[in-house]
């Protein structure tokens, strides 16, 4: 299994396989600067929750290093996970009927946390499997065990995501692409608990 590319999209930054593309620590709204500075053209991205936002912009800048004769409409399998699953955005809704007394369509929409990788497979046009699981903390054996199954299923690509947003000002996400390769999986899960490590500065 090989790690094609990874990037880390927090308040603070946006970083491209370790190095920062967008320093976004002085804005006020760190993840609209950074869509900006993406130069995109995808309008629905500010309608989007934080977790949809931040992952958009990390898929955006590994797009490049897709291989370019994969089918990506087909081959491509996307694995997320997170802790607090949507409870970010889940609050916002409460708040919006309880507080405002006028519930919000446009905050229920994003009410699931596996809405993330259905923006993502939308923006792309990418229709094979995703999944979205809650996890304790962030596991490499996990992703690259479950990245497996899906090579020896025949997949060629996997988009790999953890994508979080707590109600405590927490927020991250840490993307990487993976392929199958003749290096063992044990060699990408200690390569990944690392770069999680230096991204988040520990």
């Amino acid at each position: 299994m090989k790690i094609l590319a990874h990037s880390y999209v927090c308040p603070d930054g946006t970083k491209l396989n370790g190095k920062l593309i967008f320093d976004t620590k002085a804005e006020e709204n760190p993840f609209k600067a950074a869509y900006q500075q993406l130069g995109a053209e995808y309008p629905k991205f500010y309608k989007m929750d934080v977790l949809s936002k931040m992952a958009f912009i990390g898929t955006e800048i590994l797009l490049p290093f897709f291989p370019e004769d994969a089918d990506l409409e087909n081959d491509l399998f996307l694995l997320f996970a997170n802790t607090s699953s949507s409870q970010y955005t889940d609050n916002l809704f409460v708040d919006s009927y309880e507080k405002l007394n006028n519930p919000s369509p446009s905050l229920f929409v994003y009410t699931l946390p596996n809405i993330v990788t259905g923006e993502l497979s939308i923006r792309n046009k990418w229709y094979g499997e995703n999944c979205f699981f809650i996890e304790e903390q962030f596991k490499a054996e996990n992703f690259t065990e479950l990245a497996q199954i899906g090579f020896n299923k025949g997949n060629t690509l996997c988009l790999c995501g953890w994508v979080e947003a707590k109600t405590n000002g927490e927020q991250e996400c840490f993307l990487f692409l993976l392929s199958p390769s003749n290096e063992d999986t044990h060699s990408a899960t200690i390569e990944l608990s690392t770069l999680i490590k230096q991204y988040r500065n520990e």
